[in-house]
């Protein structure tokens, strides 16, 4: 069964596998460094078993041992080997199973969201400061150039979707997974918004409204521990970055049309959200039991249709390609790097973070992942017809 699975999933570069028992496989074209794991225990059985979750489990729980190279390249002769590329979206029978799944998998009513929320996001701000950029922004950056740092491409990433959103002074702005509080500030502190932002986040809300006092923000922005979908008042501006993810497919339609029932007549909103080029799909076996239960990254044609039923105006769609690669890639180097870590938590915690941030670099890399930003309107004339006013 090893072999099996080897040859399904390793066929370019340079993989040798030692089995307990002294039995040594060999995987991949020869090509490239070569890298070295050593198996023990449940860890064979476990990753041929369920190769997306064992591999993972087997590796944080110690029974897949790198010897030579690193966890990122392995997961790099994975992701080179194709078992994660575009593959179509398959069979009328195989997209009937994944639907009826992905329902069971992201039931989130209120009292699942504010759970699977508190799940990830308030682990401890402690931890994400760590590898963070200094403002805290827990979503895709924007290379413009590629020798930019995490905090030049996260600066640019605001500025990207304020130029999208054309504030003026003294406009009301809704922040939809308002995070710790980075958007809502940069938007009330370099544009003049008034900005209401929401999470289910405690850990997030308590630092969110630290922050804008310490910065002297407090009257232009308010942070709120709310559900989007109870707020009462109308917005000239929506924005939600990272946050889409969380809703999950059968809640796609609801959650546009409270976008557009929040939204002015005249107003803009701004979707910043990971996506997946293949279509609808299935989240992951490993990240949905660890890192983001009830999560789901969406296909785009799942995001347009429960746009139309929710009657917007689609005005503008950008794919960015990449850029979250290199966004993970500069949050697993700092958490590897950070020297306090191994101190505060333990190995399998930190072999768990190392592998979810190593394999999400490779499935915008290999995976088809990539993350779009929409822009929406209730109305045809919202915004310029041409592109020009979105250059930050």
């Amino acid at each position: 069964m090893i072999d099996a699975l080897l040859a399904r999933m390793i066929k370019v570069g340079d993989l040798t596998v030692r089995l307990p028992g002294g039995t040594t496989k060999r995987a991949g074209d020869g090509t490239g460094s070569p890298v070295t794991i050593r198996f023990t225990g449940r860890g064979v059985r476990r990753t041929v078993a369920n190769p997306s979750l064992g591999l993972a489990e087997a590796y944080m729980d110690g029974d897949l041992v790198i010897e030579q190279g690193t966890l990122w390249d392995l997961l790099e002769l994975v992701g080179k080997g194709g078992s994660r590329g575009l593959k179509g979206r398959g069979s009328w029978l195989k997209r009937t199973r994944r639907a009826v799944k992905r329902k069971i998998q992201q039931a989130n009513d209120r009292t699942a969201a504010r759970r699977n929320v508190a799940h990830h996001y308030d682990l401890s701000n402690d931890l994400y400061r760590r590898f963070l950029d200094a403002d805290m922004q827990y979503s895709c950056a924007y290379f413009a150039r590629p020798d930019m740092t995490l905090e030049e491409a996260q600066a640019a990433k605001k500025a990207h979707i304020a130029a999208k959103l054309r504030i003026a002074p003294g406009m009301s702005v809704l922040d939809i997974g308002s995070g710790w509080g980075g958007m809502g500030m940069t938007l009330a502190r370099g544009h003049g918004a008034r900005v209401t932002g929401v999470t289910l986040s405690v850990e997030q809300l308590e630092l969110a409204q630290a922050r804008a006092q310490e910065a002297g923000l407090a009257d232009k922005v308010a942070f709120e521990l709310k559900d989007y979908r109870d707020l009462d008042r109308t917005f000239d501006r929506i924005v939600s970055v990272g946050m889409l993810e969380h809703v999950g497919e059968p809640h796609f339609r609801e959650y546009f049309e409270t976008v557009k029932r929040l939204l002015a007549d005249d107003g803009t909103a701004v979707i910043h959200a990971i996506g997946r080029a293949g279509g609808p799909g299935l989240t992951n076996a490993f990240t949905h039991k660890y890192i983001f239960p009830g999560g789901y990254i969406p296909g785009l044609s799942e995001i347009v249709s429960a746009v139309e039923d929710a009657g917007l105006w689609i005005t503008d769609i950008e794919i960015l390609r990449l850029h979250y690669a290199e966004t993970l890639k500069n949050w697993r180097l700092r958490f590897l790097a950070d020297p306090e870590i191994p101190a505060l938590y333990d190995a399998r915690f930190r072999r768990m973070w190392e592998f979810y941030l190593a394999s999400a670099e490779m499935g915008f890399r290999y995976g088809g992942h990539m993350v779009f930003q929409i822009q929406l309107a209730r109305r045809v004339d919202a915004v310029p017809i041409t592109r020009d006013y979105m250059r930050a």
